[in-house]
């Protein structure tokens, strides 16, 4: 009988990332032999380790680890570009936006009336006004969330272009990955989601949670209770989970920490290889969390000054910019935050197939550009914007064309469909330049005329700022090699 030969490398990077920072775990032993069955050769594992190696030196130019934080402001529901930030003249009646074009303080860039806030400052960020690609298949809003959310489209798409629910072998949201990669040293969550999850029709949370890096790198969600037309939700806020109890003292929780050590290493070494012991990382960060008593004093709106709260918006939206930015300085690494709506639904959802005109007039127009107008300005004034990035983007853009169908739904006269092959994003800190446009739309909104920018492109772009290579190889749930993103950053956007 011959004997399988087998080769451990107890090497010093982690068997899920090729990353040299990352240490390997007792349960991180390679063994060549097995991983043979899995399509993984020596000569396949050497060529990934010395990836690895490569990744940990590779500078990428500018704005190469310029970031420590991030804050997303994730409009789901696609908000049209025409309508807000690359407004066209001289267009067709069934084309033309119902609302004024107005300067901004960029000479020859306009916004519309409904963006006043923003018009007068933005010269503190960049816009990309020729992010586009071309969907497989229909192009509904589940399926451009989670290619956004984690840089990869999905074989399981309906013929609606929804996914499946979630799933533990997903891609991961770049949080989870940003978080692995660069860990945060502070006793502070690391991600946090709020004030509700990515969701279309009954499909809620695909793309946003760690997927097959596991829930340790899941982001706490803050969402209050309360439906999307609560715009009050934010004060239903709980933080009892996060407060000490009266009877028990900061002392004593060590103490029992120091026993749950002690328990640990009793056991045998054997025994102590099994991941469900393992559970001192756990215990450890959430007892520095309620010790430090940073994530409860950050979720207490109420510290704010009434007219700080004010000039945010006494809305959802605003008090969760508001709520991002305190968190930031409390020390959380990742934020995102989901617009308040159902991606597919009314009212102030971007999702605007019908009554475009008074919905984003009066409903979701004001409350974005109080809320993020003020949420930029507040953190460029505390010095946040300096190891801060901050992205403002949606799934896509709305059709130039009024009252037609591209995505299989019905559009009334004052409505647009949806529409991936143009529409703009914003960013800003962290190295990004101040007062630029990037790229181009043509002369009705409908593709790129300069410079297309893929939504990969932009997540290769989140991670070039944090220091992290793009192709960083990461071993899915059936440990194959997979790049963070296929795609390579766009190092125009920063100085």
């Amino acid at each position: 009988r011959i004997g399988i030969f087998m080769i451990k490398i107890p090497g010093g990077t982690c068997s899920d990332l090729c990353d040299p920072n990352l240490k390997m775990t007792r349960r991180d032993l390679l063994r060549v032999g097995g991983a043979g069955i899995l399509g993984l050769s020596l000569g396949s594992l050497l060529k990934l380790q010395a990836m690895a190696a490569e990744s940990g030196t590779i500078s990428g130019g500018p704005g190469w680890g310029s970031a420590k934080n991030i804050v997303m402001v994730y409009l789901q529901g696609g908000p049209s570009h025409l309508d807000l930030w690359d407004p066209k003249e001289n267009m067709p009646d069934n084309m033309r936006s119902p609302f004024k074009s107005i300067p901004t303080k960029i000479p020859g860039v306009n916004f519309t009336e409904i963006l006043p806030g923003l018009a007068k400052l933005n010269d503190k960020f960049t816009m990309i006004r020729s992010m586009s690609y071309t969907p497989n298949g229909l192009f509904n809003h589940t399926a451009a969330i989670y290619q956004i959310m984690t840089g990869y489209t999905t074989d399981k798409v309906s013929p609606s272009g929804q996914l499946e629910p979630p799933d533990p072998k997903d891609f991961p949201n770049f949080g989870s990955e940003i978080i692995r990669l660069r860990p945060s040293t502070e006793p502070m969550l690391p991600f946090v989601m709020l004030p509700r999850p990515l969701q279309e029709s009954n499909v809620i949370g695909k793309g946003g949670g760690a997927g097959f890096l596991g829930k340790a790198y899941d982001p706490y969600t803050l969402y209050p209770e309360g439906d999307d037309m609560d715009m009050n939700k934010m004060d239903h806020i709980k933080i009892d989970d996060l407060k000490l109890p009266p009877e028990v003292f900061a002392l004593r929780l060590e103490r029992r920490a120091r026993l749950r050590q002690a328990i640990e290493e009793s056991m045998p070494d054997i025994d102590k290889a099994v991941e469900s012991y393992n559970l001192d990382d756990y215990y450890q960060r959430a007892l520095n969390l309620i010790i430090s008593g940073r994530a409860r004093n950050a979720f207490d709106l109420q510290q704010e000054p009434e007219k700080m709260r004010d000039r945010y918006g006494r809305n959802t939206f605003g008090q969760s910019c508001l709520m991002a930015r305190r968190l930031i300085e409390a020390g959380t690494r990742v934020v995102e935050v989901i617009w308040p709506k159902v991606a597919n639904s009314d009212h102030h959802s971007w999702d605007h197939h019908v009554d475009l005109t008074k919905r984003m007039r009066d409903e979701s127009g004001p409350m974005f550009d109080k809320g993020l107008s003020a949420f930029i300005a507040d953190m460029d004034e505390r010095g946040l914007l300096k190891e801060t990035l901050v992205v403002a983007i949606g799934e896509f853009g709305r059709s130039p064309q009024k009252g037609v169908s591209t995505s299989g739904n019905r559009n009334s006269s004052d409505g647009r469909d949806h529409w991936p092959y143009c529409y703009t994003s914003i960013i800003a800190g962290a190295g990004v330049k101040r007062g630029y446009v990037h790229g181009k739309s043509d002369k009705t909104g409908s593709s790129p005329a300069e410079e297309p920018v893929h939504p990969m492109e932009m997540l290769a772009s989140i991670y070039h700022a944090f220091g992290i290579d793009p192709g960083t190889i990461v071993l899915n749930h059936l440990k194959q090699p997979r790049e963070l993103v296929k795609a390579k950053a766009v190092t125009r956007l920063f100085v």
